[in-house]
């Protein structure tokens, strides 16, 4: 079978998990015929992405949120302003899309969460099957079971998914934990997709605090904690691409742009992991045993927070409260039960795309 994907460029997580995906599909035979990606002007698609893919890799404009002005939460607000006045622009994605994947040959479209996709699919009524892969697909699931009065955008969110999803054959949701499928909703309940990387590393416990920000202006909560705890170790991760490979503050806080590989050892070895709550990097961090601090930058976050504080694994903050991470780190016990549900992944996953084929 021929497939074709087409990524949310959003963070981190969207393409970790189609680098995985085209790995786990070509060992059972199949092929990757492109990657299709959603850009900005506000990120850089990271080299890892485009050195850790065989399939070719084009980028069209997309969707994205913009960060406030300090560059922490998204701003929702001019987010949506934002992408109302630009939406003439997004016409030309689109008959971008229809054309890629009429032209692909692809046996079916493997949708990453990418908005433009399903708008796609509504505008040009497309053929060609799509299935539509994210952990947001698990808040439409009628045992997930949210508090909607605490998470005033989760409606909003919740349209979000369903616009993405437009015209999909099936839904497949990654979850921190088994949970029954949904099929009034077309849910299949799926493992993260975790690299091989992750899967074969041998986690050892270090003393220091290692970290990951989608927007660069958290480093002044990080800052103002390093100030009062300076013989803590910190090692952060940011999107400040302006300031190089590595911003070495003193001799115990650094600031890293994104290498894959380098992050991923990092947190191999670290006593504790703080981030914005995406969930690809929760994962990595509940097989690798990690305790977590998770301060949400949207909604989505908000609820991968919720759900993995659900879990046990971690506690959510409104900032980088580092005092409190290592509190709880010393309380914590890792979930037995992930690391085999997290190595049942491409047996689950490649099953259902098979089938759905």
């Amino acid at each position: 079978m021929k497939y074709l994907f087409i990524v949310q460029g959003e963070g981190r997580g969207h393409l970790t998990q189609a680098m995985t995906m085209e790995k786990m599909l070509s060992a059972h035979g199949h092929e990757v015929v492109g990657m299709l990606v959603g850009k900005s002007k506000a990120r850089v698609l990271p080299d890892f992405f485009l050195h850790g893919v065989k399939a070719p890799v084009q980028q069209f404009l997309s969707v994205n949120f913009l960060p406030s002005a300090a560059n922490r939460k998204a701003d929702m607000g001019r987010s949506i302003l934002y992408n109302l006045v630009t939406m003439p622009r997004y016409q030309k994605s689109m008959s971008f899309l229809k054309n890629a994947i009429n032209e692909s040959g692809a046996d079916a479209v493997i949708n990453f969460y990418e908005l433009l996709t399903g708008l796609t699919y509504l505008l040009y009524n497309i053929r060609t099957p799509q299935i539509c892969i994210g952990h947001q697909y698990l808040f439409l699931h009628r045992d997930f079971n949210l508090p909607h009065h605490r998470y005033a955008g989760i409606s909003v969110l919740n349209f979000y998914s369903r616009l993405t999803s437009i015209g999909a054959s099936r839904h497949l949701a990654l979850s921190f934990r088994k949970m029954p499928d949904d099929n009034g909703h077309n849910i299949k309940v799926v493992p993260p997709l975790l690299r091989q990387e992750v899967l074969d590393m041998t986690p050892s416990k270090g003393n220091y605090i290692h970290g990951y920000m989608l927007n660069s202006g958290f480093s002044a909560d990080v800052m103002k904690w390093h100030a009062a705890h300076p013989d803590v170790e910190l090692r952060f991760f940011w999107d400040k691409w302006s300031e190089g490979p590595v911003k070495k503050v003193d001799g115990t806080l650094s600031f890293y742009t994104l290498d894959d590989k380098e992050f991923l050892r990092q947190m191999a070895g670290c006593r504790a992991y703080a981030s914005t709550a995406g969930f690809e990097s929760i994962c990595e961090a509940m097989y690798l045993g990690k305790p977590v601090l998770m301060v949400p930058s949207h909604v989505e976050q908000e609820c991968n927070a919720f759900d993995a504080t659900r879990c046990g694994v971690g506690i959510a903050a409104r900032n980088f409260d580092l005092s409190a991470l290592l509190e709880f780190a010393d309380s914590f016990e890792p979930d037995a039960e992930f690391p085999s549900w997290a190595r049942s992944a491409e047996e689950v996953i490649i099953r259902e795309i098979e089938s759905c084929i």
